[in-house]
């Protein structure tokens, strides 16, 4: 009998795992043809090409006949695109450069496949009555960033090339739009900025950028999710080929994308068409060049220790850059 009890015990055990295995198949984001039943898309004002897809509805159209849905959610930030990554939360998230390098080495599961722009989007930023004109003025200042992405990065790079800890700076955290307004109101002497919202101080607000370093912009990086990128390749290299068409579309078309950046990002046309300018949108599959770059800046995360010394910086760089999507979709 209690043989026969453990058997019974045995095959109800061996059914309910079937059926959690079952509903787990379910519950995922894949079909039961291999496809995905949806992707799911980060768009930001910081991307102007995630916006350009966005409004146009190119992935939309391409998917339409095998019925696979797009969902679109707005990154506020790298640390925010970064976080819906790791929490699979999208399927491709637009970050900084460097702000994906520290993700990565924190162990999250992504690979940079596509460059969306070369920008200078960040800088240091004042008002026009501070005493602040150098970086060296920031010793026992408050300064705003967002902790996790390019901005603050540049502010760690600009304090480090003059010599200056940053323990000396009292670095504020805060989401990007509130920087501006923290830095606007006189709450913090001085951000470390991002556009839009840097264009929009400067122009409304008069306030200065006295410190700019395009060198110490990273690069604007399409990350996908390592185990959607291992699942389906095709369609990561379609969801490529949709942002190849926004980006081509936005040179031959610069006034209309920095209108539908003017239209999602609630500003003024001339502060959108500024962010434009200093956007390059002319180089789109990884390269040596933005491995090099994250190499230089990861030496200085290090040094900060917002990197682990024993991480291995050309390792890691390696495994997060991936450009061999870009290259057999868009390569000569």
């Amino acid at each position: 009998m209690k043989h026969k009890r453990k058997f019974k015990k045995s095959v109800a055990i061996g059914v309910f795992s079937i059926i959690l295995l079952f509903i787990a198949g379910c519950s995922s984001n894949a079909s039961t043809e291999g496809t995905p039943e949806k992707i799911r898309m980060d768009y930001a004002y910081y991307s102007p090409t995630s916006l350009v897809l966005k409004e146009k509805g190119w992935l939309e159209e391409e998917f339409e006949e095998e019925g696979i849905e797009i969902e679109w959610v707005l990154s506020q930030g790298s640390n925010k695109a970064l976080e819906f990554l790791n929490s699979n939360s999208v399927d491709f998230g637009s970050s900084a450069g460097a702000a994906a390098l520290i993700s990565k080495a924190n162990g999250a599961p992504i690979k940079n496949v596509y460059i969306y722009s070369k920008p200078e989007w960040t800088a240091l930023v004042t008002m026009p009555d501070s005493d602040i004109s150098s970086v060296k003025d920031l010793s026992g200042k408050k300064v705003a960033a967002t902790i996790g992405t390019d901005p603050y990065i540049f502010l760690l790079r600009a304090l480090s090339a003059e010599g200056i800890p940053a323990a000396d700076v009292e670095i504020i955290n805060m989401q990007h739009g509130d920087g501006a307004n923290a830095l606007t109101k006189g709450s913090v002497d001085a951000w470390a900025g991002l556009d839009p919202n840097m264009a929009r101080v400067e122009l409304e607000s008069d306030a200065s950028l006295f410190y700019r370093n395009v060198d110490f912009n990273t690069y604007g990086f399409l990350n996908v999710r390592e185990d959607f990128a291992a699942d389906y390749p095709e369609y990561v290299n379609r969801v490529i080929a949709a942002y190849e068409k926004a980006r081509e579309w936005t040179i031959e078309n610069p006034e209309e994308a920095a209108g539908i950046l003017a239209k999602e990002a609630s500003i003024s046309m001339e502060v959108a068409q500024l962010t434009m300018e200093r956007n390059d949108f002319s180089e789109a599959i990884p390269e040596m060049i933005h491995h090099d770059a994250l190499i230089e800046a990861g030496k200085v995360l290090q040094a900060g220790e917002v990197i682990e010394a024993n991480v291995d910086l050309e390792e890691i760089t390696s495994e997060l850059i991936e450009p061999s999507f870009a290259e057999e979709t868009i390569g000569d």
